[in-house]
């Protein structure tokens, strides 16, 4: 046979070699694949649960079987689909929320995907929910995602919130229009529809800023002070928690780009919008920071419908209110007759005991406004276990009848609260250790 022949019948031999390598990979990919119970055949959309609850295994052993039962209840829709609220539906889908709308009428910009939670260069110029939708598929193809693109306003408010018979348990407001906000916290005040709010992330970047707290508690956010007054008029002063940033103005740090000269020679700065009244500036905003603020509220509503126990600080940026605690100690003492005159404690301390120790509201009322710091035994010196968080009538009333008038704590307050306030103590103790 000739050396020709000989090559031809390798390459014949080797071609038919991998023809059947070829066929059996495929035929063994096909047969593992039609093995795993992914879907269920009575239905398009149910998959196994036991790989479900496999995908899920952490968030059960956190969040408990009963709590994982109600996340996985929920309904939830998301208005504003940008860099806080895709990280919002991101993180709800890999929880285990089944049922999600959301809602927006925009598309993804080159510009965004310095932090949108899923977007890549492909998905550039599509709708941001079909983007959104078509990613979280991929991580959880049970669940059941309603994309609307579509602006929100309050001509179609029910038909987006409650079209399709959706009955949502709880709305989350990631818009960054001053109207279209007040409208949605409007309408959810109206309809008694569960609600948290996004405040602003553009210019912040500060992390230990980040706050969770009732919309009458917010700090340097320009955008919750106008809501705030906007809402005041309509009858609405609390209840909408909101996540926001207490980091201070700075001129050394990022602020709202001007609109050059030539945008203005255009004619109305109003006309240059793509939607009437939307913002036609420049955001400035640090991509880790609409993910931070995304993280907190579906932190914050996978423990509230978890029935998950967590006790958020208000206001965890107030030094005032630090400074004028330590002067409420330092005037007490003085009233009280006491020979030493200075206070042993620190600005750092009075931080330390409203934040952590007392959780920022007093134990006697849970009250969480008019605070001051007091002597709580007058036969123990002033320390960090013998001072606590009070409102100032009830200093003025434990001045009164403990301090100076004589009587035993156990005679003036409650086993209950004696029993909490030494349990403060207890942990500060405890605590005390690694100060």
């Amino acid at each position: 046979m000739s050396t020709r022949n000989i090559l031809l019948c390798i390459i014949a031999t080797a071609a038919i070699s991998i023809g059947l390598v070829e066929t059996y990979h495929k035929y063994e990919k096909k047969n593992k694949k039609e093995s795993l119970p992914l879907k269920k055949k009575n239905s398009q959309n149910e998959y196994s649960e036991e790989l479900i609850r496999e995908q899920l295994a952490r968030n059960y052993a956190f969040l408990t079987e009963d709590g994982m039962t109600n996340v996985r209840n929920q309904r939830i829709i998301v208005v504003g689909a940008g860099g806080v609220g895709s990280w919002v539906a991101t993180m709800l889908a890999r929880s285990g929320v089944e049922n999600l709308r959301i809602i927006d009428f925009d598309q993804v910009s080159l510009s965004s995907l310095n932090r949108h939670a899923v977007a890549n260069l492909k998905d550039v110029g599509i709708s941001k929910v079909d983007c959104l939708k078509n990613h979280l598929l991929e991580i959880c193809p049970w669940i059941k995602i309603d994309a609307i693109n579509q602006l929100w306003n309050l001509e179609s408010s029910k038909e987006l919130i409650f079209g399709g018979d959706f009955k949502p348990t709880f709305i989350v407001d990631c818009i960054d229009n001053l109207d279209t906000k007040c409208d949605l916290l409007t309408f959810c005040h109206q309809e008694n529809l569960p609600i948290i709010s996004s405040g602003g992330a553009a210019t912040k970047s500060d992390p230990t800023r980040i706050n969770l707290g009732d919309i009458s508690k917010t700090e340097e956010d320009p955008l919750m002070k106008k809501i705030r007054i906007i809402l005041k008029k309509r009858g609405i002063v609390q209840g909408i928690p909101v996540i926001f940033s207490a980091e201070k103005p700075d001129p050394r740090k990022a602020k709202l780009l001007p609109l050059p000269d030539e945008e203005f020679e255009k004619g109305s700065v109003d006309q240059l919008s793509a939607l009437k009244d939307f913002r036609v500036r420049i955001l400035p905003v640090l991509g880790t920071m609409p993910g931070m603020f995304g993280l907190a509220i579906a932190t914050y509503i996978l423990t509230k419908v978890s029935n998950y126990p967590i006790e958020p600080i208000e206001g965890k940026n107030r030094y005032k209110v630090y400074d004028d605690l330590l002067q409420s100690l330092a005037g007490q003492q003085q009233r009280i007759g006491m020979q030493e005159a200075r206070v042993k404690l620190s600005t750092y301390d009075t931080n330390y005991l409203l934040e952590e120790v007392f959780r920022g509201k007093s134990p006697i009322s849970n009250y969480s406004t008019r605070l001051t710091l007091s002597i709580w035994d007058p036969s123990k010196p002033v320390s960090c276990q013998n001072v606590v968080i009070m409102t100032k009538d009830e200093q003025r009333n434990h001045e009164k009848r403990v301090l100076i008038g004589g009587e035993s704590i156990q005679d003036v307050y409650s086993k209950d609260v004696i029993e909490l306030v030494e349990s403060r103590f207890e942990d500060e103790l405890y605590y005390s250790k690694f100060r």
